[in-house]
């Protein structure tokens, strides 16, 4: 038995628990923390796990908070922004409306191969006095009542083993041992499943025509780079490139749209590639003999009734709560969930009661789950859509880093005076992305999904690239109040100006929707109608 008291104990060493237990040594140095991880290093490059894409709230927190960066910027690939190409069914991308930008905009964001991250976290969690121990199966725990600590029973190469900690976090990832153990688990009404693959090859998708103007669209050339979207009435088709020289290849997909059974092994999803995206198929048959891995999962997306106890637990990463790929935000709630950990851990320390701020970081961050589940559920159905999709996506980064990138980015999450300060303007955002979800179905379904030869540039939307470009700036209290009240403005004005774009050529749409439509006065530039 290990018989030290220790102050913190993981289940679970992948990115979730490594990044947390590093967060909570920088926050307090004499802190004792052990992280339990089954697997044991080197984890394969390539082929381990999936969850390569980050965006800009993940970016910040691996490469500033966790002090990441140089490891970030040499080991991996600087992403070249998200892209789609409305391609259903076609065997060309140079005739379709493509969204993306045609540079890299200013706040950087990666393509991740999580087991070269992974590898270093374990070597560089070591490096920051963390007791990581590998090769471990948790067997059993018993939550401690009142001020009882945590006991944690694992076998290692030793034996059967047994610790003591005064807070314990389920970093465990799907296996979710806490949230199984006390029926945690909720249905969120989101239902769709995943398939993925990764070929051991660069999918050059570049060099997938010869069409001058396509290529000479994009400076430099590398539209490889992004996280492409191939889109289509009710799924995404991703690829992503990783640094080890693969790329990753995805299929997500409404469950009542695309079953499961369709593609869930190989051979089923090459042909479904086939029927729906056969530019992709062709150029993956390609390579299939550099086939490294198949894997997939049912219903992914699921809630969790908690998240942050008062007697001292708490999970973090896909072992609470989980979204969608789509717009990567897996490691963004991982670094919310961590930084909320982190700040109960101090108050702890500080000899403070737990339940009321337990309570309100709980609030906060199913608060930010469900607004960003609105952006899923029920949306898949209108993915393939050429006139709506673009607009939806602009709108859904608007309100991204708008608000939410704003209170990370400044270091407001646990700041209880500022947000309840601004707790008239995030509510009035919330309610305007709620609004504005079913005005995007209610222009589907009236749109005539033209789709033609377009490059959606997002850098000629010059308030969308400013958004981006001024997300590191440091803001005091009334500075970031002032940008959070001219963003909700800004949001207010970028309704009033989709739901007029929409109803230049449907009319009718804007019945039950009038009250989007602000006051004449400035308007949010949007792009081109697609042809």
């Amino acid at each position: 038995m290990d018989r030290k008291m220790h102050d913190v104990v993981i289940l679970g060493g992948g990115l979730a628990g490594l990044t947390l237990a590093m967060q909570l040594k920088g926050a307090y140095p004499d802190l004792t923390v052990v992280v339990l991880e089954r697997q044991v290093r080197p984890l394969p490059e390539a082929a381990h796990k999936v969850g390569e894409s980050t965006v800009e709230i993940a970016a910040h927190y691996f490469g500033h908070t966790i002090g990441l960066l140089p490891h970030l910027e040499e080991a991996h690939i600087r992403k070249f922004g998200f892209r789609f190409f409305f391609s259903e069914g076609r065997e060309d991308l140079e005739d379709v409306a493509e969204l993306g930008v045609s540079a890299v905009l200013p706040t950087p964001s990666y393509q991740i191969d999580r087991g070269i991250l992974e590898n270093f976290l374990g070597e560089e969690s070591r490096r920051r006095g963390i007791d990581f121990r590998e090769g471990v199966t948790v067997r059993g725990f018993d939550i401690g009542a009142g001020e009882e600590p945590h006991t944690v029973r694992y076998t290692d190469g030793e034996g059967e083993q047994t610790l003591q900690a005064r807070w314990m976090v389920d970093a465990s990832g799907r296996a979710g041992l806490i949230r199984r153990k006390l029926d945690l688990t909720r249905d969120n009404g989101h239902h769709a499943n995943a398939v993925w693959f990764r070929i051991g090859e660069r999918l050059a998708i570049d060099d997938w025509c010869d069409d001058a103007e396509w290529k000479e669209r994009c400076h430099p050339p590398e539209r490889w780079r992004s996280t492409n979207h191939l889109v289509g009435p009710g799924y995404w088709v991703w690829l992503i490139p990783l640094s080890s020289g693969a790329h990753s290849v995805g299929i997500v997909a409404d469950a009542g749209m695309h079953p499961l059974e369709g593609m869930k092994t190989f051979d089923l999803a090459l042909a479904w590639l086939e029927e729906h995206q056969p530019v992709v198929a062709r150029h993956v048959a390609a390579h299939r003999d550099k086939l490294l891995d198949f894997a997939f999962f049912r219903n992914f997306s699921y809630g969790c009734s908690r998240m942050f106890s008062s007697d001292r637990w708490a999970l973090t990463g896909e072992a609470g709560a989980f979204l969608d790929p789509f717009y990567s935000p897996g490691s963004d709630f991982i670094a919310i969930a961590n930084t909320y950990i982190t700040l109960l851990v101090g108050i702890d320390r500080r000899g403070d009661r737990l339940a009321s701020y337990a309570r309100h970081y709980e609030r906060m961050f199913f608060s930010f789950y469900e607004g960003t589940l609105k952006m899923y559920r029920g949306q898949y159905n209108l993915f393939g859509d050429p006139e709506v999709m673009p607009v939806k996506v602009i709108w859904d980064y608007a309100y991204y880093w708008g608000v939410l990138c704003q209170i990370v980015f400044q270091n407001r999450l646990g700041d209880d005076a500022f947000i309840t300060r601004m707790g008239p303007e995030f509510q009035c955002c919330a309610e305007l992305n709620t609004a504005m979800q079913a005005f995007f179905q209610r222009w589907h379904a009236l749109s005539e999904r033209r789709n033609g030869r377009a490059m959606l540039d997002q850098r000629d939307l010059a308030w969308f690239a400013d958004m981006n470009a001024t997300l590191h700036d440091s803001l005091d209290d009334d500075s970031l109040a002032g940008r959070l009240r001219d963003n909700m403005r800004m949001m207010q004005a970028l309704a009033s100006s989709i739901v007029e774009r929409a109803a230049a050529d449907y009319p009718s749409v804007v019945e039950g929707y009038g009250h989007l439509v602000g006051p004449e006065g400035q308007r949010m530039d949007l792009f081109e109608q697609v042809a």
